[in-house]
Formats: structure tokens, sequence, C-alpha cells
């Protein structure tokens, strides 16, 4: 089992329906040393910027995933994001996607 960080439209129940064929149960967590931006993608989706500054922390959900279901949301975010593992504030490291830098 993987762990994924999100913190914006894949938690959608909607989104996850229609990604992964079922809602997603998941916990509340931070993504330290980030910042989170608004409308940055595409003019519509956010995205998180690492600052590593511990003050700065991105609010979100962590979830269990499988690795084909990672691999669905890789499809899903497409090639504007990139997906990296990074600690969390629960000091569970999660899967996260981030600016792709291609």
């Amino acid at each position: 089992m993987e762990y994924l960080f999100t913190y914006g439209t894949l938690q959608d129940q909607q989104v996850q329906q229609y990604i992964f064929g079922r809602t997603l149960n998941g916990a509340p967590d931070f993504l330290l040393g980030f910042k989170k931006t608004e409308n940055a993608v595409y003019g519509r989706y956010p995205l998180v910027v690492q600052t590593n500054n511990p003050k700065d922390k991105v609010m979100g959900m962590v979830y269990a995933v499988s690795l084909h279901e990672l691999a669905q949301a890789d499809v899903y975010e497409t090639s504007a994001y990139t997906r990296s593992k990074f600690a969390l504030e629960s000091g569970q490291k999660a899967w996260t996607y981030v600016k792709n830098s291609d």
C-alpha cells in the first residue's frame, strides 16, 4: 500500500469515483515546507510550491492507495504535474503532485 497526499481535486468524491472507481477514506494532514497557489495550472487547478521554510504548510488529505491507483492518478494529473514523495507533519511519507519541471 502507498500513501497519497492530496490538496485539490483528488479530494472530491466524484473525482475519486471517476479515477479509482471508489471513494477513498483519508485523514487530514499537512505538507511541510510548501505553499499552495490556486489556479496555477491551466488557470484552474492548485499547485504546491516548495519553500523549504518549515513554518509553511499545506493542509490536505492523505489516502492509502494501491500502485495501480497511483498510476491512475498519474494519468488524471497529466504531465503538468509530477509525483514525488515527502514527509508529512504526522511523520507519514506520502506521494503528492508538484509542478513538473520539464
